[in-house]
């Protein structure tokens, strides 16, 4: 018996205990109903989607091929397409997740208005981004079975038994559209309590796998901006057990933590870290700092200074009150974070970079890997930087090593469209074409995401079709450059009612009034000139 007959036998059985006043139930509708609502909690999204991303992460151990990607989506409209789209072009969701960018949070989702990368924006609105991505992707699944159900209906009708039979395999080996969504903590909003809290929130959304780093919460910049302040590891490493605790509360005890390190552009701390050994991590971190050797005569009123190795030194500080690190410690920070994080008990590592380069993610994760032989990295592969621009540089610095010609080239100036149809072009973009693979090889890089993927394509799509139906193409610009590649495609949306669940409203239509059912989608639907 297949999932779905036993579903309806057993919904037959609870009718019958319940008597004659439930006749008018259909235990076919309602064991499709179920079918279409596999979720019933956030807590039972979370955990889902943990033991997918935890099965991942073993099969990454095993297999440096089976990274896993992600683009970030601001709206749960825009998740739900990505997802329907990966299903119709690969058959599967496997290895394939959604990103929850605080970026996007901060630009596109605050009552304020747009604001800057800086935490500014509302704490509760990533917890309702969380839910609203899971509801839109629930929503996804309904209306596919639907679909399905649909078509069962009429093999049904039609006394087709083999394309039933094939329906009702299709229905109960459905794949859902829910998958795991990595969710931006920021800083953690304020102290380590305020991180539990706004932890709690997101779990019980359906997040499984927070991302956290190390800036300063009332400091926090956008990961490739100036100004980034970062915190003693003390300091990082209790939020690090705030999100392991909501986590533990919650009952999902293979919730994931992604610690994130900013160091290797961050130049600043707020503060010293507090010493209580020789050797111990605030010592290391208060050894990057920049100081300068002074004499006791020469401390000057509210001077802050250290003991180091027996000699009195003075850290620079900034009239901002912030220190600063040595110029050029910048990895080493970083792998010193990305050890302690790991022995704090995260889960995964993100390193910030200036620049997306093979070689120095190696370099850094190599060092990490000394000590933690499986550490594992979540990389962004950020709109911030100019990937053209990056990639065609490497290509041109290694023709020159290699003592290839690179006459014909301008390496300031390599963006220019001139070079676009060139060899070097052709090269550097083979660079970025196995960047992923070659990170996840090389770098140990489990996870790969682009932060804002969903923001740029969104406002390239609408200038095109402002440019386009503002001027002279008229309606035709709409036609042309919207409607008729939706079609062509096959992208779902063009039966825009049905994307927003007006078929499954009539399903239940029929289920709750039988033959009464006053239904929208008749003959005389438009959506029919799609069919």
């Amino acid at each position: 018996m297949s999932n779905y007959q036993s579903a309806i036998e057993a919904v037959k059985a609870i009718k019958e205990k319940a008597g004659s006043s439930w006749d008018a139930i259909s235990p076919e509708s309602v064991a499709r109903m179920r079918a279409q609502n596999k979720f019933k909690t956030g807590l039972e999204i979370a955990q889902y989607t943990a033991d997918i991303m935890r099965a991942d992460m073993d099969a990454f151990d095993a297999d440096k091929t089976k990274y896993t990607q992600s683009l970030g989506c601001w709206h749960g409209f825009v998740g739900q397409q990505k997802l329907i789209s990966i299903k119709k072009h690969f058959g599967s969701t496997k290895g394939r997740y959604l990103y929850l960018s605080g970026w996007m949070v901060a630009a596109l989702r605050s009552e304020f208005g747009p604001l800057p990368d800086q935490s500014m924006h509302e704490k509760t609105a990533v917890a309702s981004l969380v839910e609203e991505l899971y509801t839109f992707l629930r929503q996804a699944d309904a209306r596919e079975l639907g679909i399905l159900f649909g078509e069962l209906d009429k093999a049904n009708e039609a006394d087709d038994q083999a394309k039933a039979k094939e329906i009702q395999t299709a229905i109960d080996n459905f794949e859902t559209h829910v998958v795991p969504i990595v969710a931006d903590i920021d800083a953690g909003f304020g102290n380590a309590e305020a991180t539990y809290l706004m932890a709690k929130q997101m779990i019980e959304a359906g997040a499984c796998a927070l991302q956290i780093e190390n800036q300063v919460a009332d400091e926090k910049q956008c990961g490739h901006q100036d100004g980034k302040v970062t915190v003693p590891h003390a300091d990082f490493h209790a939020k690090i057990r705030a999100l392991r605790h909501a986590f533990l509360e919650l009952g999902i005890d293979n919730g994931i933590i992604v610690a994130r390190t900013d160091s290797e552009g961050a130049g600043l701390t707020k503060e010293i870290a507090v010493v209580k050994e020789p050797g111990d991590e605030g010592d290391i971190y208060n050894s990057y700092l920049d100081v300068e050797e002074i004499d006791v005569s020469e401390m000057r009123e509210g001077d802050v200074c250290l003991n180091r190795d027996g000699k009195l030194v003075r850290p620079k500080r900034l009239p901002s009150g912030l220190y600063q690190f040595r110029e050029g410690t910048g990895h080493q920070r970083c792998v010193f974070d990305c050890i302690g994080a790991l022995n704090a008990g995260a889960d995964l590592l993100w390193i910030e970079t200036a620049v997306p380069t093979v070689h120095e993610i190696k370099g850094m994760m190599d060092d990490v890997r000394k000590v933690h032989p499986n550490a594992k990295l979540v990389y962004n592969n950020s709109p911030s930087f100019n990937w053209t621009l990056n990639f065609r540089q490497q290509a041109y610095d290694a023709w020159a090593e290699a003592g290839k010609d690179v006459s014909a080239y301008e390496r300031a100036d390599l963006m220019n469209a001139k070079y676009d149809d060139s060899e070097l072009s052709a090269e550097a973009d083979e660079r970025v074409r196995t960047f992923q693979a070659d990170t996840s090889r090389e770098a140990n890089v489990f996870h790969h995401l682009i932060t804002l993927p969903t923001y740029h394509t969104t406002a390239l799509s609408v200038d095109n079709l402002a440019k386009e139906y503002f001027g002279e193409a008229g309606m035709l610009g709409y036609v042309k450059g919207v409607q008729r590649q939706e079609i062509r495609q096959g992208i779902a949306c063009v039966k825009h009612q049905n994307m927003s669940g007006s078929d499954i409203g009539d399903a239940h239509k029929e289920y709750f009034a039988g033959e009464n059912a006053l239904k929208a989608g008749g003959a005389k639907n438009t959506s029919n000139q799609f069919s």
